[in-house]
């Protein structure tokens, strides 16, 4: 009788063993990144090799996700970073594109009032002023110990060795073309049909990281690469100056901080809305007991969705650009504030979102960002996203230069109360101005425990990059799932307009699903094929590091 338990045990253990192993992420000791490429990891691992740190990997990932994937990776776009140094040292950096001089309120409406349907999304007027190339040297001027041309120059050989495309990429380039046709005046290199396994050289691209590593930041602001910009923007009837680019700075930020449980959370503060709406969401969630109604069950998925109605409706009101508008971030993230918003909720119904305004004191926004974690072996962690906006940006292609041009201008409010791309409604504080930076969901985030590092995390996914967040973060800290079992865990999302819970399709149980529908909510698994694409690392607790990268795209995390 003994042997035979002794052998049911021991198949149990195998069995289990082997199911964990299949959601484990990668394991390293030393260092990790995590990104939408291999390659673009490979790179930012090489350079820790290297011994450099997690701010020179910074700009050899993000230049590298330029080269390898074009998608969203970008010199022509922008970002954020928040980031963590091992003395517990924490900021944030906003490299978010502005408003061109020329710009006005009114720019995208025609004479009867009425948004011009493609005209902030499609090509040149598209286009705000970009932040990138500031940002990664603002990063690598104030942390990196590398030089520059060391950096770079694994990026440059990238670009002219080419990226072998993936099933992915082929299909994504495939849905795009016909934009890509439609905006650009000559033929550009992915108007050819490539497929899987064929290899894209990108040779114009690799001459202006060149010219950006011989002569620096001001190369892409007021260089030969900015004449070429300028001319072409302008010849595709763009308004971005040489001014425009002279004038534009990364800035610092201050991020936003907050406690859940025993945890204290880092994320982006505004022109980023992640940060303040995260805390919003956490804050309103924190009292009830998620980790005993379980893992996605009706009371949990309740719970986040009323919570994430409330926060995106004061969102579309009161964020914006904090060089432009006063943002009482403080009373929006205070217990009091968060507890009377939540004062509606019942488990009996769903809330309806005609029912829900703006706290007393609306915005779409694209899914085609990209991110990245870094920790590196000495303990410096950062939080990257970055993006064009939508897919390719504004389609908009610089043959000359190598690279995409953003359509951010999209993420302001074209027409208060209009909804941009995504379906989000935009404010007064989130209007346009010159050289005002557009309100964006991205919500790159670390997570500290016990005054120890313990999460690195972010996605891309427009609207739904804050919930996707949120319930990384949840899966590890309520459900004490390892790091990769929860970024391959099956996500919803509601975002107050359109009053919807979008879900992953079938992923959840029917039984779930019918529960809600009776309580009152509508459900979309329709239009929700991939909610974020979660790139995320945690310190264990024996010190060392899980990647956790998500298999909805080609992400991949690579540690040593």
């Amino acid at each position: 009788m003994k042997k035979n338990i002794t052998l049911f045990l021991l198949i149990f253990v195998i069995i289990s063993c082997k199911k964990n192993t299949k959601n484990l992420g990668v394991i390293s000791e030393k260092g990790m990144v995590v990104s939408a490429r291999e390659e673009a990891s490979a790179i930012g691992i090489s350079i820790l090799k290297k011994g450099g740190n997690a701010f020179d990997a910074m700009v050899a990932t993000e230049l590298a996700l330029a080269v390898a994937y074009p998608y969203a990776g970008n010199l022509g776009g922008g970002g954020f970073m928040v980031y963590r140094l091992n003395n517990g040292e924490i900021g944030a950096l906003d490299y978010r594109e502005k408003a061109p001089l020329a710009a006005s309120e009114n720019m995208y409406l025609d004479s009867l009032g009425n948004v011009i349907k493609g005209k902030s999304t499609l090509g040149a007027m598209a286009i705000g002023v970009p932040g990138t190339i500031a940002g990664v040297f603002k990063a690598h001027e104030k942390f990196g110990t590398l030089p520059i041309e060391g950096i770079l120059s694994p990026v440059i050989q990238l670009a002219k060795k080419g990226i072998i495309v993936t099933k992915k990429q082929e299909d994504r380039l495939k849905k795009h073309r016909p934009n890509f046709k439609k905006v650009n005046k000559s033929p550009i290199i992915f108007d050819s049909i490539w497929k899987q396994n064929d290899t894209i050289k990108y040779n114009s691209l690799a001459k202006t990281l060149l010219r950006i590593q011989q002569n620096g930041r001001n190369e892409f602001y007021n260089g030969e690469t900015a004449d070429k910009l300028v001319t072409f923007i302008q010849e595709n009837g763009g308004i971005i100056t040489k001014e425009d680019l002279q004038k534009y700075q990364a800035k610092w930020r201050t991020p936003v901080v907050f406690k859940y449980d025993d945890l204290k959370i880092i994320s982006m503060s505004p022109p980023s809305s992640g940060g303040v709406c995260l805390a919003q969401i956490m804050k309103a969630i924190e009292p009830y007991e998620l980790d005993e109604y379980k893992h996605n069950s009706v009371k949990s998925i309740q719970v986040i969705t009323e919570a994430e109605r409330r926060a995106y409706a004061d969102r579309s009101f009161f964020l914006g650009d904090p060089d432009f508008v006063i943002i009482p971030i403080d009373t929006l993230i205070s217990p009091n504030y968060v507890n009377k918003r939540m004062s509606t909720f019942s488990f009996n119904k769903a809330t309806a979102s005609k029912d829900i305004t703006h706290g007393n004191l609306y915005i779409s926004e694209s899914d085609e960002t990209t991110h990245y974690s870094i920790v590196d072996q000495f303990g410096n962690a950062v939080s990257v996203t970055t993006t064009l906006n939508g897919a390719y940006g504004s389609k908009l292609y610089c043959s000359e230069l190598g690279f995409f041009l953003n359509n951010e201008m999209d993420d302001f409010s074209s027409k208060p109360g209009e909804p941009n791309m995504f379906g989000l409604i935009g404010a007064e504080a989130n209007k346009i101005v010159p050289e005002k930076r557009m309100l964006s969901s991205m919500t790159p985030t670390i997570v500290e425990k016990n005054n120890k590092l313990f999460m690195v995390v972010g996605t891309p996914g427009g609207s739904t990059i804050i919930t996707s967040v949120l319930q990384t973060i949840l899966n590890v800290h309520e459900y004490k799932m390892g790091m990769q079992e929860a970024v391959n865990q099956p996500r919803f999302h509601h975002q107050w307009l359109p009053d919807v819970i979008k879900m992953e399709p079938k992923s959840f149980s029917e039984q779930v699903k019918n529960q809600l529908i009776k309580l009152g909510y509508t459900l979309d698994e329709n239009n929700a094929p991939v909610i974020g694409k979660v790139d995320a690392i945690l310190v264990l607790p024996n010190g060392k590091l899980e990647g956790g990268a998500d298999p909805r795209g080609d992400d991949t995390a690579i540690g040593f």
